[in-house]
């Protein structure tokens, strides 16, 4: 099959050529996250304050989504490294078909709820308000969303990171060109405000879809998706859940992270609230390109897992962390030198300026560290370890930051919080890495089935 090089090309070039076309998507995508949030904080600082609130649901909505597709993406990756392309064409068609089901019930449900989360962290009825017209219009495109990213993750596995790149580029830039057009109006375009931003959002996701199904129609795979392998296999679905669960839950953890975080922030000043959105939305800069190399790293560890190829699995591992360490580098390095023009770009109000560039000081000092809990994350999925991928996220997520975080803004406030991040990542970093290496000294864990 194709897929052969994934075990036969060197570990450092396979790597880079399948990892670099997904960092230069992600890159574009961190683009978008911040152009789009630097134009919604034009309309005014109540409205970037909204898109802040908001962020949690609608991270919980792509979590899903995307973590989903990771199942999708490990359970074909190993079957194709096991010679079992019928398996791989039948989680293929059936992951696509849960995850758009997913889409579908957490469409209903979130902007249902919305008003009801907003209010609980402002009393602020215009906020609420922005926030509710956003999240009615952008919550309309999950299940095209959710199509999207099971097609993005079955191209991955298959080895098509170009393909797979133009079509995350060709919707991000469309957002991008579409933001100040919708958000201010354009010649017949009338002025829509935060709801703009939200459309605009929306329509970059449709046209991502439409690339996939352009490519796939016009040059199919060699993973087919077909009615004919659609009906629901047990043990096809338990593989993918039990992957897809864990992965979704990762993702959605920050979500809860930053509500429980707003919540600690709130009581000491709204400013602190909009430091943490501008933080989540500046940190895409460098977490979105390292998982760039988590997504170019995944099926080819997968693959080479599912070919009895364990002391390859052991060099990806290697070469992906070294990778993700330079990103952080760079990362830590902008955020000491210029924090001030970094949260500039989202406020002209002195005070949030201030507060923000203590908050980056503080909390990049976690970030090279990050490195080994991101990768050996990421590893574990592709290995279809997903539950020890869970274990890592927890300790990131939920259970060390939350309590050190509330412990310490006891003594130091605001400024608390933001250390709680680096200690976290340090002693993630050591469970994590212990987690990888145990879990994959066992090579039973993923057996054929």
């Amino acid at each position: 099959m194709e897929q052969t090089f994934m075990k036969q090309k060197p570990v450092l070039p396979l790597v880079l050529s399948m990892s670099l076309p997904m960092v230069l998507s992600m890159m574009v995508s961190s683009l978008y996250n911040i152009v789009d949030s630097y134009f919604v904080a034009k309309i005014s600082e109540q409205a970037m304050t909204a898109l802040s609130l908001v962020f949690p649901v609608q991270n919980l909505i792509s979590a899903v989504a995307i973590g989903f597709a990771i199942g999708i993406n490990a359970v074909i990756s190993y079957y194709l490294g096991a010679g079992e392309a019928t398996r791989a064409n039948q989680a293929a068609t059936q992951g696509m078909a849960c995850n758009a089901l997913h889409g579908l019930v957490l469409t209903a449900g979130c902007i249902a709820c919305m008003p009801a989360f907003l209010g609980c962290f402002t009393a602020d009825t215009g906020v609420i308000d922005m926030g509710v017209r956003y999240a009615r219009i952008a919550f309309l495109f999950s299940v095209l969303n959710a199509l999207g990213m099971a097609f993005e993750k079955i191209y991955q596995a298959a080895g098509k990171m170009v393909l797979s790149m133009i079509s995350m580029l060709c919707g991000c830039v469309t957002n991008i060109l579409l933001d100040p057009i919708l958000i201010f109006g354009l010649g017949p375009i009338p002025r829509m405000g935060i709801e703009g931003a939200a459309l605009a959002t929306g329509i970059g996701q449709v046209v991502n879809l439409l690339l996939y199904l352009i490519f796939y129609t016009l040059n199919p795979l060699n993973i087919r998706i077909g009615r004919e392998f659609l009906r629901p296999n047990k043990k096809i679905l338990g593989r993918l859940y039990a992957v897809g669960v864990p992965a979704s839950l990762n993702l959605a953890l920050p979500s809860l992270l930053i509500s429980a975080l707003n919540v600690i922030l709130a009581a000491y000043s709204q400013v602190y609230v909009l430091v943490l959105g501008v933080y989540y939305k500046l940190q895409t800069f460098l977490y979105l390109p390292a998982n760039g190399i988590v997504q170019g790293m995944r099926p080819i560890i997968g693959y080479n897992y599912g070919a009895g190829e364990y002391a390859r699995v052991r060099r990806i591992y290697r070469v992906a962390l070294a990778l993700s360490a330079a990103i952080m580098a760079v990362g830590t390095v902008l955020c000491w030198a210029v924090p001030g023009q970094l949260i500039g770009l989202f406020s002209e109000n002195a005070q949030t300026i201030a507060a923000g560039s203590t908050a980056l000081r503080i909390i990049s000092l976690g970030f090279l560290i990050s490195s080994v809990s991101v990768i050996s994350s990421g590893a574990l999925e592709g290995l279809g370890m997903g539950g020890a991928s869970l274990i890592i996220s927890l300790m990131r997520y939920t259970v060390f930051i939350i309590p050190v975080a509330f412990v310490l803004s006891r003594f130091w406030q605001a400024n608390g919080v933001w250390h709680a991040f680096w200690i976290t990542e340090v002693v993630t970093a050591l469970v994590g890495y212990r987690v990888y290496r145990s879990r994959t000294a066992q090579k039973g864990n993923f057996t054929r089935g």
